[in-house]
């Protein structure tokens, strides 16, 4: 397995990017089904201490100077909580969910519907996806997940709607079935043409999606199988703070050997649905405030 670039010896200054997030809170939490590997409805939940973790990720993004819109919670939709699904957003375009399992379809209006009442322009999907949680923008590109819920087709869609080049990166480990749960992006915000900095998981991916990774991003963080499992690259970043989980300590290292904070927020409750930091935010980039 490729090792990660190593730490530049000048720590470079790293600028915060104040970012505008979607969330849900988790009032109505639980796990009573099983659409992926971490989630186990003989384990009982705790919604109120869902809750309570949930409020402290926003408290955190609040106190850091981030715009945080909330969506309401609706009964029987325990994972709405997992705003990141929700949709992909650029220039004030909401591209928004059309969910593989039948369990979070009845999400997709709700969110839509958001949108719309918040003066995005909507474009409805015609293929299976799930958002952010598998379309990352890097820079001036698209990275995109596939091979357990979002599809090829709404990759070519993705391409259409934003006028960007999309690189289709397919996932081939059912713990991390959302590109988001394997990949993080750590600069927001880079200028025209300039590559940000990654971090992934180099085992989540097939060969040839660890090759592209290799080649577009030399310089990016290789994360050991130990901090993935954790769920330390299903996590937010300013630039800046990098909002991560306190059980990924070799990632935590990284990042701060180059030049990142790293903000630990505790999410375990919420990690029995299947999600972490980056599940619960969606990022909103334009549209009317």
């Amino acid at each position: 397995m490729s090792q990660t670039a190593p730490a530049p010896a000048e720590i470079p200054e790293r600028t915060q990017q104040l970012r505008r997030y979607l969330m849900c809170r988790p009032e109505h939490f639980t796990v009573s089904y099983s659409i992926n590997p971490w989630m186990e409805p003989a384990t009982p939940t705790d919604t109120s201490l869902a809750v309570r973790q949930w409020q402290t990720l926003y408290d955190t993004y609040i106190s850091l100077g981030h715009e945080i819109e909330l969506i309401d919670p609706q009964p029987g939709l325990p994972d709405m909580v997992y705003t990141a699904n929700g949709g992909f957003v650029i220039d004030g375009v909401a591209y928004p969910p059309k969910f593989r399992y039948s369990e979070r379809q009845g999400e997709e209006r709700w969110f839509t519907q958001w949108f719309r009442d918040n003066g995005f322009e909507v474009v409805e999907p015609e293929s299976m996806n799930e958002g952010e949680g598998d379309f990352l923008l890097a820079g001036d590109v698209i990275l995109a997940g596939r091979g357990f819920r979002s599809s090829d087709d709404s990759h070519r869609e993705l391409a259409a709607i934003f006028d960007r080049e999309v690189v289709s990166l397919t996932l081939v480990d059912p713990r991390f079935y959302h590109l988001d749960t394997a990949l993080s992006v750590l600069d927001p915000v880079v200028a025209p043409g300039a590559t940000p900095t990654i971090a992934y998981l180099p085992g989540a991916f097939d060969d040839e999606s660890r090759r592209i990774l290799e080649e577009r991003f030399p310089d990016a963080i290789r994360v050991s199988d130990s901090d993935g499992a954790v769920f330390g690259l299903n996590s937010a970043s300013d630039g800046r703070n990098v909002f991560i989980s306190p059980r990924a300590k070799g990632f935590e290292k990284q990042l701060a050997e180059r030049g990142y904070t790293p903000v630990t927020v505790d999410l375990s409750e919420l990690l029995l649905g299947g999600g972490g930091i980056k599940c619960c935010t969606l990022e909103l980039r334009g549209g009317a405030r």
